[in-house]
């Protein structure tokens, strides 16, 4: 399958191939999840896929940079990104506030990116245990299409990398509400020279994304891995794109958050007006640094689809200052941005009729 170069050859394999494809694939860990025994861990695992199902989604695009090796692309990117879903319900919705808890269980994160790693007790500070295998099965999915890459070896410490500032993140922002935000700021503070265009809180919320792992997992699928790939996806990728991601993100889900008590990077910003001056710096940093990698048209739609993606959903009507923001963020991102914005609010309508 050829990479999309235009927004309707992309919106077409999309819905007619990945989306279907995905659906299918998160319908398995479903199944998967009713079974697990432990009630607590099983309700987790249900509300983490029945809630977050666009997260696989969106991963999914990924996968057609693989080009014939699409579906086992798309295999390992629903495994991995549910293993994320999971474990971020169950530190979010937790009753324990335990960096070592949350360390444990986010080790899942990393044996996923490590073939043949021996599996770890990811349960062992918490009380609800028994899964059934459900986690260590997704862990072990990821791993054996891992091992079919022949050149994983070239992308293992970037996916690693990447992996190790999310599960950083993860331990530091579920943490008491109160050591939150020093915890952050004392972590970015060992990469604050390098980022030095960054809060603290941008970041974070760029350590929180997959989509540098996503990409370079679905270009070792495909033909053309090499070190130099591998070296520009991680540029291109973190920190705006990854952030521009993450960033949409909390931005759509601030009421939510405020409401469940959860940390939300958003609110650290000034006033509005600055939010949206640096969402536009996000914007034009991504723009500037996709550019040198191949199928450049690709990533550039990338980044205006998750613009487009986000500000299409429904929880932005209800927040304040939404229609400025929402009309700022698509000029600047341009027609194909608008064009995705038109398509997402039409695909959450008829959604359910295609299942």
């Amino acid at each position: 399958m050829s990479v999309p170069s235009t927004p309707i050859h992309l919106m077409a394999t999309i819905y007619r191939r990945i989306f279907p494809n995905t659906n299918r694939e998160l319908a398995k860990w479903r199944k998967q999840a009713e079974a697990i025994p432990n009630e607590e861990l099983r309700s987790q695992a249900l509300n983490s896929i029945d809630t977050k199902t666009f997260h696989c989604e969106g991963g999914s695009i990924y996968s057609l940079l693989a080009h014939d090796n699409w579906r086992k692309a798309t295999s390992f990117i629903v495994a991995y990104q549910t293993i994320s879903d999971y474990l971020d319900n169950l530190c979010d919705r937790s009753t324990s506030l335990d960096p070592d808890d949350f360390r444990c269980l986010h080790q899942a994160m990393l044996d996923a990116l490590t073939p043949g790693a021996a599996l770890h007790d990811y349960y062992a500070l918490r009380e609800d245990k028994d899964d059934g295998g459900y986690l260590n099965r997704l862990v072990q999915t990821c791993q054996q299409s891992l091992a079919q890459l022949e050149q994983y070896d070239i992308i293992q410490p970037y996916t690693h990398e990447l992996a190790s500032l999310y599960c950083d993140l993860q331990v530091h922002k579920h943490v008491q509400l109160e050591e939150r935000v020093p915890r952050l700021e004392k972590w970015f503070d060992e990469y604050a020279n390098k980022w030095s265009d960054l809060t603290w809180y941008e970041f974070s919320a760029c350590a929180g994304s997959t989509l540098g792992v996503f990409c370079l997992v679905s270009y070792c699928f495909g033909p053309q891995m090499t070190s130099q790939l591998a070296d520009q996806v991680l540029r291109s990728y973190f920190p705006y794109m990854q952030g521009l991601h993450i960033l949409l993100d909390y931005y759509i889900d601030q009421q939510e958050d405020l409401e469940e008590g959860d940390l939300n990077f958003c609110s650290y910003y000034e006033h509005e007006g600055h939010m949206k001056e640096r969402f536009l710096y996000f914007i034009n940093q991504t723009k500037q640094h996709v550019k040198a990698l191949p199928h450049a048209s690709f990533h550039h739609m990338v980044q205006k689809g998750l613009v487009g993606l986000y500000l299409a959903d429904s929880k932005v009507q209800s927040l304040h200052g939404a229609d400025d923001m929402v009309k700022a963020l698509l000029n600047v991102s341009g027609l194909k941005s608008k064009f995705f914005y038109v398509n997402s609010k039409l695909y959450h309508k008829i959604k359910p009729g295609l299942a």
